[in-house]
């Protein structure tokens, strides 16, 4: 398999973890105290930190930096518009087209 598409898949789980870590709490847990939100979410966030660790450090073999923060972003935006469409209920606009059409320019030029 790849270094490319072994980080994706990592980074893809670890966005999973992230994405739940980050946001969640605002559905799951909006009458609780926010420390109570932000413990819950760093229990989740380890096991994402246990992913993205080694995602990146396989990926820093063939990709430079620049290269792995895009890919980063990238595949955060592609795990967090279905989480916050299908998970938080909100709805995508055009302007959130655009933006991930300037993203996909992005991957061109920093692998380019």
């Amino acid at each position: 398999m790849s270094v490319l598409v072994q980080t994706s898949f990592l980074l893809v789980l670890s966005n999973v973890f992230m994405t739940f870590a980050w946001y969640a709490h605002l559905k799951n847990l909006a009458e609780k105290p926010w420390w109570i939100a932000a413990l819950l979410s760093w229990g989740v966030a380890l096991f994402e930190y246990m992913i993205q660790v080694p995602a990146n450090r396989i990926g820093h073999q063939e990709l430079n930096l620049a290269q792995l923060k895009i890919l980063q972003e990238v595949i955060t935006l592609t795990v967090f518009v279905p989480f916050a469409v299908l998970y938080m209920g909100e709805h995508l606009r055009l302007n959130h087209l655009w933006a991930g059409l300037c993203l996909v320019g992005a991957v061109w030029f920093a692998f380019k």
